[in-house]
C-alpha cells in the first residue's frame, strides 16, 4: 500500500466519535420577573416583586422585594412540580423567623402564600412583569406645574398616617412624620424637575408612577449606595456622590420612558439610561403596565419641596 495512503488511513482511524447531543440549558418556566400582590387579612392589596434567574447549570437564584424594604438577594430557590419555594432572612418585618414564599406556576401566573417572619400568612398572586421598553422616540407635551405654591390642589394624602403637609410661603412642607402625599393625576412617561431640602438625618423619597422610589436621604446616615441619595432604592446606585449638605436646596431632573431612567442630581448625571428592574418597597401597587401618580414620602420625617414641574410624553 502506498505510504501516504496508509498515513491517511491511520489518521482517519483515530478521529474521535462525536459526543452525544448536549442537554438543553436549564431554564424552567418560572424564570423571569414577576409583579406580585399579597392580600392582607383586612383585604388590603400589598404590592411585592420577584426575580428568578438561573445560576450555573441547575441552580435558581434571584431577588425579592417585600411590602417594604429593598430588593433582597435569594441565594437558592427550589422549583419542582410547578411550585417555587424559597426563604430569606427578615429585613424590616417583625418576627423571629425567615420570610417564606411558596407559589405554584400555571401558565404566566403565580399563586401561593407568603409566610411572614411573625407567622402571618398572606395569599399571593403574580403575573409576569411587562417589558416596558424605553427605546421609543418621545415627543413631549407642555410642562405641568404640580405645585401651584398656594395650596395642596392636585394632591391628596395617602392612608397610613395623619397628614402633616402644608404650603408655607410657597414651599410644600412636611413638618413631621405622617402621611405620604400623591398627585391626583397619573402619568406614564415623563420628565420631572423637583427641588427639595432635608434637615440633618432627613429621609424621604419620590415615587415615580407610585412604584419606583428615587431616594432622598442625608448621606451622613451612611447607608449603602443603592439605598442612598440619588439611588433607585435597593436597585440602582448613583455613579457618583453629588449631594449637598443637609439644609441646602437640591434638585432632581428625572426622565422615565418605559423602564429606562436617567437621574440628574444637582446638575450631575448619576444614573444614565438604566432600566429599573421592578417596583421598590412601599409602592402603591405592582401593576407596572399602567400609569401612576407621583408620590412624596412623608412617613419618615420632615422634608420640604418646591418647583415640582412635570413634562408628560404625548
Amino acid at each position: 500500500m502506498n505510504r501516504s495512503v496508509c498515513l491517511i488511513a491511520a489518521a482517519c482511524s483515530f478521529v474521535p466519535r462525536l459526543s452525544a447531543q448536549q442537554p438543553a440549558p436549564y431554564r424552567p418556566p418560572v424564570v423571569g420577573r414577576w409583579d406580585l400582590t399579597l392580600t392582607a387579612s383586612d383585604g388590603r392589596r400589598l404590592p411585592s416583586w420577584l426575580e428568578v434567574q438561573v445560576s450555573g447549570n441547575h441552580v435558581l437564584v434571584g431577588r425579592y422585594v417585600s411590602v417594604v424594604g429593598s430588593a433582597r438577594p435569594v441565594s437558592r430557590m427550589d422549583f419542582a412540580h410547578d411550585t417555587l419555594r424559597f426563604s430569606i432572612p427578615s429585613q424590616w418585618e417583625s418576627g423571629p423567623n425567615d420570610l417564606q414564599v411558596e407559589a405554584a406556576l400555571a401558565g404566566d401566573a403565580l399563586s401561593g402564600v407568603v409566610i411572614m417572619p411573625d407567622g402571618t400568612r398572606l395569599p399571593l398572586t403574580g403575573m409576569r412583569a411587562p417589558a416596558l421598553h424605553g427605546t421609543r422616540v418621545v415627543q413631549w407635551a407642555r410642562r405641568v406645574r404640580l405645585l401651584k405654591g398656594v395650596d395642596l390642589a392636585g394632591w391628596h394624602p395617602l392612608p397610613g398616617g395623619e397628614s402633616a403637609w402644608q404650603m408655607v410661603a410657597g414651599v410644600l412642607t412636611n413638618a413631621k412624620a405622617g402621611a405620604n402625599l400623591a398627585t391626583d393625576a397619573s402619568y406614564g412617561d415623563f420628565k420631572l424637575h423637583v427641588e427639595f431640602r432635608y434637615p440633618a438625618g432627613g429621609n424621604s423619597g419620590i415615587y415615580l408612577r407610585g412604584r419606583y422610589e428615587v431616594q432622598i436621604e442625608d448621606p451622613g446616615l451612611g447607608v449603602v449606595a443603592t439605598e442612598g441619595l440619588g439611588a433607585i432604592y435597593g436597585f440602582l446606585a448613583p455613579s457618583e456622590s453629588a449631594g449637598k449638605n443637609a439644609g441646602e436646596w437640591q434638585t432632581y431632573d428625572i426622565t422615565l420612558v418605559g423602564r429606562l431612567l436617567t437621574v440628574v442630581l444637582n446638575g450631575r448625571e448619576v444614573i444614565c439610561r438604566q432600566n429599573i428592574p421592578g417596583i421598590t418597597g412601599g409602592a402603591l401597587d405592582s401593576d407596572e403596565g399602567k400609569p401612576g401618580p407621583i408620590f412624596l414620602q412623608g412617613d419618615h420625617g420632615p422634608i420640604e419641596y418646591r418647583h415640582i414641574v412635570l413634562t408628560p410624553a404625548r
